[in-house]
């Protein structure tokens, strides 16, 4: 492809920083993974940051810290990546799905009332695209019902919610450095952060199997370690996390002068700052807008063309449930090249292609 859905940056500091590990011949549980999480702790305002194998693993461990297993329910929408719930559902916790907001594709705060029941432990607000959910009304109904609020904060580094980051409202939160993402490890990493050092210490203890000691283990935990090299490379692309989001948002500026009168173009609520993790658009004739722009070497995604209620594993453990706005939006919704390298020639060009297909 011509133009790439996601492009990471890599310069000679990143190659540097990996090599300078392989050198130290220190791969794991040293002093960069150490740095990682204080910096990105520092980044996001929190008190406590965990560095883990994935986001999902962030996840894990944060849903086993705070007991959401063994028979609770949980509600999350389904309008998200399926990670957002497998986590829980192989400790033995129910996803109960809530429906989302047609504007940010985030979790719907009324839906989500509506289903809590006495079994119900903790809400997950997934800050979609890089778009915040409302988290006051969330942490109002949470607090009220006695609840956990997580947030997964997977694509949403740095997106701002009256002017604070995403990932301090809750109980905890994860994010992910999967290649794709705002910033990246160069692989497979995430963190979970929390301002409840309690909930903190039990997560840092749970990732490295149990053990705060070297032979003494208090729990039954993992290996969601983050390795060294991934670490360093997470060090040099905070730096530029700023830029990068300033860049995306005009980058989605261009976008939206250019296609508003074509298609749906995403929306940014007035108390937000979008992380832009991608650009998705909903558009008449999806599919075959997607293969015209293939075409003419433009790649696109579909972040998610099926729901995760509606998934095969996920139908064989969770009864059915109508969410019409995740159903409806996702026969619509095409996400166009996103990233902070992208030129306003580029950007153009993208645009102008996909009014093409329309005339």
């Amino acid at each position: 492809m011509k133009y790439n859905l996601v492009e990471m940056y890599v310069d000679d500091e990143i190659i540097n920083a990996a090599v300078e590990v392989i050198k130290s011949k220190r791969y794991i549980k040293g002093p960069q993974a150490r740095a990682f999480e204080e910096e990105f702790a520092n980044y996001i305002g929190v008190k406590k940051a965990v560095s883990t194998s994935s986001g999902t693993t962030a996840l894990w461990l944060i849903y086993d810290a705070l007991g959401i297993k063994n028979g609770a329910e949980f509600i999350a929408p389904s309008h998200t990546f399926i990670a957002t719930v497998t986590p829980a559902m192989h400790m033995g916790a129910k996803p109960i799905f809530a429906d989302i907001d047609e504007e940010t594709y985030t979790i719907d705060v009324d839906d989500a009332k509506r289903k809590i029941t006495p079994k119900t432990k903790a809400i997950v607000a997934v800050h979609l695209y890089g778009h915040p959910a409302d988290i006051k009304p969330l942490k109002e109904l949470a607090e009220d019902k006695g609840l956990y609020l997580i947030e997964d904060c997977a694509q949403a580094h740095g997106a701002l919610y009256y002017g604070k980051k995403v990932g301090t409202f809750g109980d905890a939160a994860a994010f992910s450095f999967f290649p794709s993402k705002v910033i990246t490890v160069g692989g497979d990493g995430g963190m979970a952060v929390t301002n409840n050092e309690e909930i903190g210490e039990l997560i840092s203890i749970l990732h490295d199997q149990g053990r705060r000691e070297k032979y003494t283990h208090e729990y039954l935990g993992y290996n969601f370690r983050m390795s060294e090299i991934l670490a360093a490379i997470g060090r040099v692309q905070l730096q530029h996390l700023e830029e990068w989001l300033n860049r995306r948002n005009e980058v989605a500026r261009l976008y939206n002068e250019l296609l508003e009168d074509v298609v749906l173009v995403p929306k940014t609520k007035e108390w937000a700052r979008h992380a832009y993790y991608v650009y998705t658009i909903r558009a008449r004739e999806r599919d075959k807008l997607r293969e015209h722009l293939k075409e003419r070497g433009i790649a696109t995604g579909l972040y998610y063309p099926i729901p995760v209620h509606l998934q095969p594993a996920i139908t064989k453990l969770v009864p059915p449930v109508k969410l019409p706005v995740t159903e409806k939006i996702v026969d619509e919704i095409l996400s166009l090249p996103m990233h902070p390298f992208l030129s306003e020639e580029d950007v153009q060009f993208i645009a102008d292609k996909v009014k093409e297909f329309y005339r």
